[in-house]
């Protein structure tokens, strides 16, 4: 066992009121570590309550046994000081190590000083923990609380498994991404072995569009430009695109990916309008372009082949300055 492992799994112990939380937006991969944690620590006899900071779309929500709580909607930021919040003793941060990632949360972790603990796989970083437990060559976090329970001999059940398997396997694109590694299909049959079922799991994931959801997609995709001898392909909703198709602004996970089934594709973006004014870009990459540097530019980050970051709208504005990046990359 490693000192770092055993530094966490100390801070784990002595804890007897623990927070979960993850980055905005939750993906598979923050809802799964969020639900393996969860229901680990539980096991351990700890009370648990775990916060987002953003609503859980609705097809990771048979992860968990309760609805969720978020931040500003079901609790409010002077409650994390108070009550039950406010009895916590430690807080574990799982996906991200960034603050720019924990929108209204932030504020309170650098006000108090309970314990934080870090499992993450991204490079980005804020140092936010007292002990961090990162992997930045796990191609998901979901493989580095795996491992970690592994290390510290956490009995991983039939629902842990399950919870473990969409957070890798949402975070590899289905085990399509550059990287799906022989540790991701080593760790998937051990959980396989352990009772999940991938066919099951990919219904509940990718078979349950509703019909807003799909109507924002059709939208998406009408907009679709390829520029730079077509290797670009840029996308974008705004506002009103929400509120004619009755789509909600997490309902656009993965659409980004759709335009990557262009041959000539390198570079994507797609760009939603949020309703401060801000433009939200996700960025992918599948060749030698690094578009975690391109969301560093603005404040961002990510993956080489994944990031994001929050640009000035309008539309058109955001636009063009992810254009010119890209322009630079892509010459």
């Amino acid at each position: 066992m490693t000192d770092t492992y055993q530094q966490a799994l100390a801070l784990i112990e002595k804890a007897n009121d623990i927070l979960i939380t993850t980055h905005t937006r939750p993906d598979g991969d923050a809802c799964g570590c969020v639900a393996a944690l969860m229901q680990a620590f539980r096991a351990r006899g700890k009370a648990v309550r775990p916060l987002f900071v953003s609503p859980v779309p609705s097809w990771y929500a048979f992860l968990f046994d309760e609805k969720v709580p978020v931040l500003r909607e079901d609790v409010q930021v002077d409650e994390l000081a108070t009550g039950p919040f406010g009895r916590c003793d430690l807080i574990v941060i799982v996906d991200t190590n960034s603050y720019s990632q924990l929108p209204h949360l932030a504020d309170h972790l650098k006000r108090i000083d309970t314990p934080i603990l870090v499992i993450d796989h991204h490079v980005t970083s804020d140092g936010l923990g007292a002990v961090e437990i990162v992997d930045a060559t796990a191609a998901a976090a979901g493989l580095v609380v795996y491992d970690f329970f592994k290390a510290v001999s956490v009995a991983i059940t039939a629902k842990i498994a399950e919870a473990l398997f969409v957070a890798i396997a949402t975070d590899t694109g289905w085990f399509q991404f550059s990287n799906t590694t022989s540790r991701v299909y080593r760790c998937a049959a051990e959980l396989i072995d352990l009772g999940v079922s991938p066919t099951e799991l990919y219904d509940k994931l990718y078979h349950t569009f509703s019909p807003a959801r799909f109507r924002l997609l059709v939208t998406m995709l009408d907009r679709l430009e390829l520029h730079l001898d077509g290797r670009y392909a840029v996308q974008h909703l705004v506002q009103e695109d929400f509120a004619r198709t009755g789509a909600a602004y997490e309902d656009t996970e993965n659409f980004i990916n759709e335009c990557h089934r262009i041959a000539s594709v390198v570079v994507s973006a797609l760009l939603v309008e949020l309703k401060d004014g801000r433009v939200r870009c996700s960025l992918r990459s599948r060749g030698p372009v690094d578009v975690s540097k391109i969301a560093a530019q603005f404040g961002g980050g990510g993956h080489k082949m994944a990031a994001g970051t929050f640009l000035p709208g309008p539309i058109d504005h955001a636009r063009q300055l992810i254009f010119d990046e890209v322009a630079q990359c892509l010459p």
